[in-house]
């Protein structure tokens, strides 16, 4: 009976004398005739939560240095006393004994303390110290250059406060970065009223987003810009310069605006034009030769132009500063507030894609009237220049830079006159890291 019933129902055949066959065997194995278990689907696992990091965390230690051979193949590498030798504000290693000297060994520290809050600090292993022993210099002290924090003011980060020691948003080519710059050295008309490029305060920056985005192309385009600047700024600062005390109790102003546009429309397709202006105001107080700094506040005002179009691949840069300076007065014996003029006309050529790596071919002119207000009494500069060089990048971690110059310097020392007239040949290799 069990077997009849296990087997499938089978409509109605007509009569015959057949046998009937015999019945299936009933399976002895339960399972084989248990129904299919249907699969049930496992809950998914909770998305396991990324630990944050902490702010130590996300710090990055980078640098880089840069080691130069000066050599001085024509003018007064020594003169008598009275008498300007070639020498250059720049670079103490143009001198008699110029062989190798390390220019710049930076060591930055940067990151994220929180999403509103970062921080950067960078000091240089290569500063001198000065009248150590029978006025002889100390070399390679480490000196603090950048200390500060960026608060930004909205989720965008287009507005930030900049607070401690940073760069003064004064002149493009003092913003640049020297990793970046094509010519071994700033020139003397632009770094004239920052020297040391920094000072102790506060700055507000803005960059609208339509500005940035133009800047981050640049930037993968492998172009040199002037770094984390805004288009816009404001800024209040001591005044008295890179690592100098407070003394007249007055504040340095400054104010900025830089902006980029493309040229697609006037059929130089990917190229980038930039154009700005920046002013200063400020009392400063040099030091002098009888020993400390004056207690005389002079005027130190400046505005500056500056223009450029990206090399792609023939580029063009040009600034020009105008103002009043403390400067020495020769004919008085005394250090006075005067004019202070000049400026320089870069080009250059960029070939980022050769078989050895990318040039950049260059040649600039440049012109300075004016005081030098960090060195002893303020001494007037004359200063005119034309140089010729080349970039070499074999890799991203390393760039050669060769120099030649044809110089007419007034040497940055009151006690010394006329012009110093030569030819210089340099050398850098720089490794970034």
């Amino acid at each position: 009976m069990q077997a009849a019933q296990a087997a499938p129902q089978i409509a109605a055949a007509p009569a015959t004398t057949t046998p009937l066959a015999p019945a299936a065997p009933v399976p002895t194995n339960p399972a084989a005739t248990a129904p299919t278990a249907t699969p049930v689907a496992l809950a998914s696992a909770a998305p396991v939560e990324k630990k944050k990091k902490a702010w130590h965390e996300k710090l990055m230690i980078r640098g880089y240095t840069q080691m130069r051979l000066n050599e001085i193949v024509s003018g007064p590498k020594n003169a008598p006393a009275g008498v300007s030798r070639l020498r250059s504000v720049q670079d103490s290693g143009i001198s008699e004994n110029g062989n190798f000297t390390l220019r710049r060994a930076r060591l930055v520290v940067q990151g994220e303390i929180s999403d509103r809050v970062s921080l950067y600090m960078q000091g240089d292993m290569a500063a001198a110290v000065s009248n150590q022993s029978a006025n002889e210099s100390r070399q390679h002290f480490f000196q603090m250059r950048d200390a500060y924090a960026d608060v930004f003011l909205d989720k965008a980060k287009t507005l930030k406060v900049r607070l401690g020691q940073s760069k003064v948003p004064y002149g493009w080519e003092n913003l640049q970065s020297s990793s970046n710059r094509v010519p071994l050295d700033r020139t003397d008309a632009i770094n004239a009223p920052v020297p040391g490029e920094r000072d102790l305060g506060a700055v507000l920056y803005y960059t609208p987003p339509k500005i940035q985005k133009i800047w981050d192309e640049l930037t993968q385009d492998g172009q040199k810009l002037f770094g984390n600047y805004g288009a816009f700024a404001i800024a209040a600062y001591n005044g008295q310069g890179i690592n100098k005390v407070e003394r007249n109790g007055g504040l340095m102003t400054v104010a900025m605006a830089t902006v980029p546009f493309r040229l697609d429309g006037i059929g130089l397709d990917g190229q980038v034009a930039e154009f700005g202006v920046t002013a200063m105001r400020n009392q400063f107080r040099p030091e002098v030769r009888t020993g400390g700094v004056s207690t005389i506040s002079y005027d130190d005002n400046h505005v500056n132009f500056h223009g450029m179009i990206y090399p792609k691949p023939f580029g063009i840069q040009a600034e020009w500063t105008f103002g009043t300076a403390p400067q020495w007065d020769r004919t008085l014996g005394a250090i006075r507030s005067q004019r202070a003029s000049g400026g320089y006309v870069m080009a250059m050529y960029r070939m980022p894609e050769t078989p050895i790596g990318q040039l950049i071919p260059f040649a600039r002119w440049q012109k300075y009237r004016g005081g030098w207000k960090s060195a002893i009494n303020a001494p007037r500069l004359e200063t005119d220049e034309y140089e010729v060089g080349v970039e070499w990048l074999p890799l991203k971690e390393l760039e050669v830079t060769l120099n030649y110059a044809n110089v007419s310097r007034t040497e940055a020392d009151e006690r010394r006159t006329g012009q110093a007239k030569g030819d210089v040949i340099r050398a850098q290799v720089q490794w970034n890291y």
